[in-house]
């Protein structure tokens, strides 16, 4: 790296997390490049003049690709010029296509938030007055605001010397969503200069960029414990920071139902654990929005015929509700299970159905769980074991199966009754599940319909099946993507079922290609899950993030190295993270972060 390029970005502050700043002084820790790696050196005269300091954010930005300050990493061109630029933040200005009436209002959320997340970067301090104006122009050729898996989700963006000595930045996309995705890139390319408490922002870049894969997501439970509107809407912005874009929503379970039903009171009325403790559709439907301004569809679930209980038992459509020893007929009190042979079942589900295609208005795909149905839960039911009878069925797991496929058959049929009539093939999402495993899967599920959501472990070999048989998948091996694992045991004295802990760096090289093998071009992405039954609220940020950052760089850039040659990077993201008010875990001494590449074992960072 030329020294010649730093002297040029000398004047360059610290960011949130740079060198130690003396506390009544100057900053007495400067930076300087060497073999690709920020030297932490002590500012002294005349061997490294504070005139030739820098901070570690402004090293790390121009010390190797560029990609220093990003998170996700650019997947395609990405080119970084020599100099920053002091900005004035309350000069930023927008222009966007004003015929494009759809998007005004989300380009005008999105402006707000931009300001704010430059602002965010000062952290509290007053900034100097005075720098350039910066321009951005926001070019979007289609105005719909269809989120599936063919959008185009691809960006450029240019940034460099406009008129009268402003910046400029320009964005270019296909979707709204792209140019969303580019504007967040931007917001990266600025940070706060503390010695002189001022922003700087690249004064030029050339960035070429899309996603791998369409489907980057999480899976969250609201059910095992509540989660509030509040800190949804803050892990909403911790994805979009990360250009995530699917939020699956698994709203229900057998412990609680939070879900406001008009037409089915008696299910949150019983089923939620108290009356604060609900999702009205006045609830989702602005979330639903708030996710959409940040280029995230939300996807919802209805887990069924299993993990039912509480609100669905004061029905009378249940089966082994809250059975003891609950072991011999679930996973995990409460058990519950809907009984496929009752017909209200059905008419209940469509209600359900037709109200939640309502509050979830633009999601163009429906979940429907399937996940741990018990056969012994069912055979321990006398009505049922009755009705399989009287069709002239056994009761060994085939026949088990084809009670299951009843279910999902009717259960469907009733579904398929709430969509709009240009809608009956709406794609329907399922857990694997002794269902999704041969020969059910070949009889019962149209490959053409359904895309099974894979828990299983990235090696197993029912993954291997699904794919030669032609399904499309979505990736949430449980060894690398279930941020649950590790904790105490809830039901047991020891770690709970998936232990150990999966730290950020199995979560980083989870390669999709790889478990795909031949068949990749059949895995549409990923999601990584949280099952809530050690988390709510007050520790949902440390649980998913940076963890869900990793995941989201796996999604977006498919890197092919693995994580020691992003280690720098997370560390800053993390930092970026906290500064945005999320409460991502710590992940290493702050010395590690001040002191590049001296943790990892080897001491090399991952280079050779």
């Amino acid at each position: 790296m030329n020294q010649a390029r730093f002297v040029v970005a000398a004047l360059i502050g610290l960011f949130c997390c740079a060198a130690s700043v003396h506390s009544q002084g100057e900053a007495v820790w400067g930076y300087q490049c060497v073999n690709d790696r920020c030297v932490k050196t002590a500012i002294s005269e005349p061997s490294f003049p504070r005139d030739k300091a820098i901070s570690l954010p402004a090293c790390r930005l121009f010390c190797g690709s560029g990609a220093g300050l990003l998170w996700p990493q650019p997947s395609g061109e990405l080119q970084v010029g020599n100099d920053l630029a002091h900005i004035d933040p309350d000069r930023v200005r927008f222009e966007w296509d004003e015929k494009l009436h759809p998007l005004v209002s989300l380009w005008e959320t999105n402006r707000d938030r931009f300001r704010k997340q430059l602002k965010t970067r000062a952290q509290g301090n007053a900034l100097k007055s005075g720098g350039k104006a910066v321009r951005i122009k926001l070019n979007v050729e289609d105005d719909s605001l269809a989120l599936n898996y063919k959008t185009d989700e691809s960006y450029k963006l240019t940034v460099g010397d406009g008129t009268d000595g402003e910046l400029t930045a320009t964005i270019t996309a296909k979707t709204f969503f792209g140019a969303r995705h580019g504007l967040e890139t931007l917001s990266q390319f600025v940070l706060y200069d503390n010695i002189r408490n001022e922003l700087q922002m690249v004064a030029a870049a050339n960035v070429s960029d899309a996603p791998a894969f369409p489907h980057r997501g999480l899976a969250l439970d609201t059910s095992r414990n509540y989660i509030d509107p509040e800190s949804l809407r803050r892990t909403i912005d911790g994805m979009a920071l990360v250009k995530l874009n699917v939020f699956h929503w698994h709203i229900t379970d057998s412990q609680s139902f939070p879900l406001v039903i008009k037409s089915r009171p008696t299910l949150h009325t019983y089923g939620a654990y108290g009356r604060r403790n609900v999702y009205t559709a006045d609830d989702v439907a602005q979330l639903v929005r708030y996710a959409l301004e940040r280029g995230i569809r939300v996807i919802p679930e209805l887990d069924a015929p299993a993990h039912v209980g509480e609100g669905w038992e004061r029905l009378g459509v249940t089966a082994c509700f809250n059975y003891q020893p609950w072991e011999n007929y679930c996973v995990e009190p409460p058990c519950g299970q809907l009984d496929p042979t009752r017909d209200a079942v059905y008419d209940i589900l469509e209600d359900v159905y037709r109200e939640m295609n309502a509050m979830f208005n633009r999601s163009d795909v429906f979940h429907m769980g399937g996940d741990e149905v018990s056969i012994r839960c069912w055979n321990a039911t006398d009505g049922i074991r009755r009705w399989m009878n009287g069709q002239e069925w056994g009761l060994q797991e085939a026949d088990f199966m084809k009670l299951w496929n009843y279910f999902q058959t009717e259960a469907l049929n009733r579904l398929d009754k709430t969509l709009p009539a240009d809608d009956k093939q709406r794609p329907i999402i399922m857990w694997t599940s002794k269902l999704t495993e041969s020969p059910y899967l070949e009889q019962y599920l149209d490959k053409d319909r359904y895309i099974i959501q894979v828990w299983t472990t990235g090696n197993d070999s029912k993954v291997s099946n699904l794919l030669e048989k032609g399904y499309r998948l979505i990736m949430s091996n449980y060894d690398a993507l279930y941020l649950d694992c590790g904790f105490a045991g809830w039901v047991t004295d020891g770690s709970n079922w998936c232990a150990p802990y999966i730290g950020w760096q199995k979560v980083y090289n989870n390669d999709l290609l790889a478990i795909g093998g031949p068949y990749a071009q059949q895995i549409l992405g990923g999601e990584a899950a949280l099952w809530t039954e050690q988390s709510d609220s007050h520790t949902l940020d440390n649980r998913l993030w940076p963890r869900l950052s990793a995941h989201a760089e796996r999604l977006w850039s498919n890197p092919r190295s693995g994580w020691q040659m992003a280690e720098s990077r997370m560390l800053l993201h993390r930092e970026r993270l906290i500064m945005e008010g999320i409460a991502a875990n710590s992940i290493q001494p702050k010395w590690c972060l001040q002191n590049e590449g001296s943790c990892p074992i080897g001491g090399d960072g991952g280079r050779s």
